[in-house]
């Protein structure tokens, strides 16, 4: 899959068949739509390309008004959000930065400029609740005129439903929220995951008898927080049992950096000490034990990990 922070330059860009949004956590709506996108492209010898933003442009405008709190939490950072999207078989991806340029654009700008002149629109897919352009003045109907005056076809994909229940990043988001990793996993279609590089930390966990690997949370606001139960994916030929830590550390730093701190119940004995660090993991948070907890010393905190683990290992044992 090709990525392209912005427009690709005009050597790059062809005709194409698009879908716009945010595909946060690319869950089962945003599957079902891309797998309707990708076989129309394919019947149409067109590469099939998303355009997203970065930032969300809901952070955009929390940012700007003051009230960083009304962002949305995030689900999953860009880099799973790119692999997600190529799994889906996008050929190209354009990450367009939402700032006060963008914000400002008239939806009729917005369709001339971005998807005509700078993407090449053939086909656009967008959901049933798309709005676009300046104060979200443009909609489907707008966007089918347009298309129409253009030489594009525009199609809409109705909400998609999973028992009943809307499937929407918004529905993860509260289930994710509330801890119920199964009614998130059921959203996504796949188990809840955050991956990365491992990288160094300042070793207290091996301090304190429990060596974990770090894992950075660049969103200072992550839809997932608190202790969890975890399968880890990167170590060896098979996923490794384990506990993880998602937040800001209350009682070591407090400082906002969010980390998601792994401990492997089983350490691969061939790996050696520092024989994780620098490995790209997945680790799947599979259960969640309880929110994050602010100890009184440290010695509390280790008492406090090793419930934690004796959990675990209780969780992994009853199935």
């Amino acid at each position: 899959m090709q990525v392209f922070r912005g427009l690709p330059p005009p050597h790059a860009r062809a005709a194409c068949a698009l879908t716009i949004g945010n595909f946060d956590g690319v869950h089962r709506g945003h599957q079902a739509m891309l797998a309707m996108l990708t076989h129309e492209a394919r019947q149409r010898g067109l590469p099939c390309c998303v355009v997203t933003f970065e930032p969300h442009p809901r952070d955009f405008f929390a940012q700007r008004s003051g009230r960083p709190e009304a962002a949305p939490t995030r689900i999953s950072t860009l880099r799973d959000t790119v692999s997600a999207l190529a799994e889906c078989g996008v050929d190209r991806l354009v990450v367009l930065r939402f700032d006060e340029a963008l914000s400002s654009l008239a939806p009729q700008d917005f369709i001339s400029r971005i998807l005509v002149q700078g993407l090449g629109a053939r086909l656009v897919m967008v959901g049933d609740d798309f709005r676009f352009g300046a104060r979200r003045a443009g909609d489907y109907a707008l966007l089918d005129r347009a298309g129409g005056e253009l030489g594009f076809d525009v199609a809409r994909m109705m909400s998609f439903e999973v028992h009943g229940l809307r499937v929407s990043s918004s529905a993860v988001r509260q289930a994710l929220a509330e801890g119920d990793m199964d009614r998130a996993a059921a959203l996504l279609g796949r188990p809840y995951a955050i991956s990365g590089r491992a990288v160094h930390g300042r070793k207290l966990g091996r301090e304190l008898g429990f060596r974990t690997l770090n894992l950075r949370f660049v969103h200072p606001r992550p839809a997932a927080m608190g202790i969890f139960v975890a399968r880890i994916h990167g170590l060896g030929p098979c996923a490794l049992p384990g506990v993880a830590s998602l937040g800001v550390r209350p009682t070591v730093e407090d400082a906002g950096r969010v980390l998601l701190e792994t401990h492997a119940l089983e350490w691969p004995q061939t790996l050696g000490l520092e024989g994780g660090y620098g490995r790209c993991l997945r680790v799947e948070l599979a259960h969640k034990l309880h929110d994050e907890r602010r100890y009184a010393s440290l010695e509390t905190l280790q008492q406090g990990i090793a419930q934690d683990v004796a959990d675990a290992r209780a969780w992994f044992a009853a199935r």
